[in-house]
């Protein structure tokens, strides 16, 4: 059980917004790293005699540690407790930013890549539901809710901003920078951030189903990224994809069958549910152009990282996704205090709210 941070007359104290702040730092480290590194690839390739195609693992590797176990995350963070899975986590970020900031080969950088795409995987769905379980429902909750949500997509916009910055003077500066401040949120944490009951064992885990998603997603997210250079009729593209299946298959009759499901596969009857998870899929193609852009406007066109900034060009996406998301944002803040009344939404918010969100 969970100890709800005090309020003072339906307003958050000074420790409510301090544990939001803490919760917020991490969430807007780890979306910043997303889309940061993006703009130090070209510096990083020519430091370290990484070639194009070992390149993108750079990249990739990150979403493969985060889209491979963020289900297994968010299940461990309700066995073994919260706070003491997202502390965990954020300390393995700092380790592993400082690790990736003086790394000499590319395979080092990489492995740290996938090591902060697990941390991500584990303290984005223990600070979600730390907020959830520790703010009071009703507009303490929704305005903590708000705040983070908003300081996730601010962070993916910056990304870009400051990773040209740093890179304009070096690329580990792009590692090196994030360490300090996780570090600096990691101690507050442990003050702030409220004490939690872990479930352990008497809740039961879904070990089989745990190893057949976390495995299943793995090589799913592999096959993707490795598909472009091996063919995607390829045999070996092929028979990747149909033993994702086979493993995917046998984790929805797993979960058909066990007490203590990973995943209710009831919830995918919500059909908002089922379209934002799809919008989210779409926006992360903004990764894989964010690659591609930015190796042609440093290595064609010749600038350097601060002007593929400053020229905007690279800007535009990552505008208009955080447009949208704080749109919906918005949209749902209202839906979420006004009960009797459906909000009023212009018309440019109505089919961005549902999917933002």
């Amino acid at each position: 059980m969970t100890s709800t941070l005090p309020l003072d007359a339906g307003r958050l104290t000074g420790r409510a917004r301090g544990a939001l702040l803490v919760l917020c730092a991490a969430l807007f480290l780890d979306a910043l790293d997303v889309s940061m590194i993006g703009v130090a690839l070209p510096s990083i390739r020519d430091d370290l005699g990484m070639s194009t195609s070992s390149l993108q693992w750079v990249v990739s590797a990150y979403v493969l540690g985060y889209g491979g176990s963020l289900l297994l995350g968010g299940r461990a963070a309700d066995l073994l407790g919260r706070r003491r899975v997202f502390l965990i986590a954020l300390g393995v970020f700092v380790v592993a930013s400082t690790l990736g900031g003086i790394a000499t080969s590319g395979t080092l950088l990489v492995a740290t890549r996938f090591v902060k795409g697990l941390s991500a995987a584990f303290t984005a769905p223990a600070g979600l539901s730390i907020i959830t379980t520790s703010f009071p429902e009703g507009p303490a909750r929704n305005k903590a809710l708000s705040v983070y949500t908003a300081t996730g997509a601010t962070g993916f916009s910056l990304g870009l901003v400051f990773g040209g910055l740093l890179t304009e003077v070096s690329w580990r500066l792009a590692f090196l920078i994030p360490a300090p401040v996780a570090l600096a949120a990691l101690i507050a944490g442990l003050r702030l951030v409220p004490r939690d009951r872990a479930a352990g064992r008497s809740a039961g885990f879904d070990l089989p189903g745990a190893v057949a998603l976390t495995g299943g997603m793995l090589l799913l997210v592999y096959t993707l990224v490795e598909a472009p250079s091996q063919g995607w009729g390829s045999a070996r593209t092929l028979g990747s994809l149909a033993t994702v299946a086979a493993i995917l298959a046998a984790f929805v009759w797993r979960e058909k069958r066990t007490a203590v499901p990973l995943i209710r596969l009831g919830i995918f009857r919500n059909s908002m549910l089922v379209r934002a998870n799809l919008a989210a899929m779409a926006l992360a193609a903004w990764i894989g152009f964010q690659f591609i852009a930015t190796l042609y406007m440093q290595q064609l066109r010749g600038w350097s990282s601060l002007e593929t900034v400053s020229r905007g060009t690279s800007l535009r996406p990552a505008r208009s996704a955080a447009s949208a998301i704080g749109a919906g944002i918005r949209n749902a803040r209202r839906q979420l205090t006004s009960v009797r009344s459906p909000p009023k939404t212009s018309p440019s918010e109505k089919p961005v709210a549902p999917v933002a969100v």
